[in-house]
């Protein structure tokens, strides 16, 4: 792609989204295929075990705008590959571990979450204004 070509990166990148990067795509009518493909050229994305359970749970157990973004990202997340991951006490550990291993980048929104991942030497990216993401 030209935007591989500008970057001099013809690697593609591992990126993992957690559960308020997923919700945050419906809640503020983010194209993230688009927004990512701006930021990084190649790019696949891979949702770990653990947001999948975490948001199922959601759709299981949730209620109201909680429950009703569970269900669209359910359909949302089944197009990318689901794949094991690192254990750790949360989902965030999980997440954060897993990332390390396999040298992901991670799209989050939650602001614990990026603080702990940037300390980690893990590559963020965040949301900018109401619909466009960044680089943390």
């Amino acid at each position: 792609m030209a935007s591989d070509w500008i970057r001099r990166n013809s690697r593609r990148r591992i990126v993992l989204l957690d559960t308020s990067a997923i919700f945050m795509i419906f809640e503020n009518s983010i194209r993230i295929e688009d927004e990512l493909n701006r930021l990084l050229g190649s790019y696949d994305i891979k949702i770990i075990q653990e947001i999948f359970n975490e948001i199922n749970l959601l759709n299981e157990k949730g209620s109201g705008k909680q429950k009703l973004l569970a269900k669209t990202s359910l359909s949302f997340i089944k197009r990318y590959e689901i794949i094991l991951c690192e254990k750790g006490n949360t989902v965030d550990d999980a997440l954060l571990m897993t990332a390390k291993s396999i040298s992901a980048i991670v799209v989050t929104n939650d602001k614990e979450l990026r603080k702990k991942l940037i300390n980690e030497g893990i590559q963020t990216i965040c949301l900018r204004g109401k619909n466009h993401l960044m680089i943390c």
